[in-house]
């Protein structure tokens, strides 16, 4: 569904050609997170008052959420020590029982990701992914700078 000119929703994700972005979600519902970040990204462009792009995807997604709840969130992440094997392991265990599209497993590389615990447990972030353990949500995603935006919003 367009909702902007350059936006496009998609059932698990969108397409915004004005900043050259593509985000799905695979596993548990990232609709929120996705909704948080097409508002910061068009806050600028529309307002605070009537984000369009924003509203135009709560109806398309059937997700109610306020503006208000559009709020970063800082987390502390903390590296283990070492990167050990079961570690790994234990990623590919959580994503081998989700159902992904097989480019998209294969578009995967954990061995170069970064891996972090966090007290729910583990989430990776890799060029071209973030994987929440927590949530069993995987964001694949087409240009790194979405991980940070994606990890501003990811407890939506």
């Amino acid at each position: 569904m367009k909702c902007e000119e350059h936006l496009e929703i998609f059932e698990n994700g969108f397409e915004d050609g004005k900043f050259n972005l593509r985000v799905e979600y695979y596993g548990g519902d990232g609709r929120k997170t996705l909704l948080a970040i097409i508002y910061d990204l068009y806050q600028p462009v529309y307002g605070s008052e009537y984000v369009y792009p924003f509203e135009c995807a709560k109806e398309f997604w059937g997700v109610y959420m306020d503006a208000d709840e559009v709020v970063a969130e800082k987390y502390q992440l903390g590296k283990p020590k070492f990167i050990t094997r079961s570690l790994v392991d234990r990623v590919n265990r959580s994503l081998d029982g989700m159902e992904l599209p097989d480019e998209v497993k294969h578009s995967i590389d954990i061995k170069n990701a970064e891996i972090y615990k966090l007290k729910e447990g583990l989430l990776v972030i890799g060029r071209n992914f973030l994987f929440d353990e927590a949530r069993k949500i995987l964001f694949v995603f087409n240009k790194p700078q979405v991980g940070d935006l994606l990890l501003k919003y990811l407890r939506r």
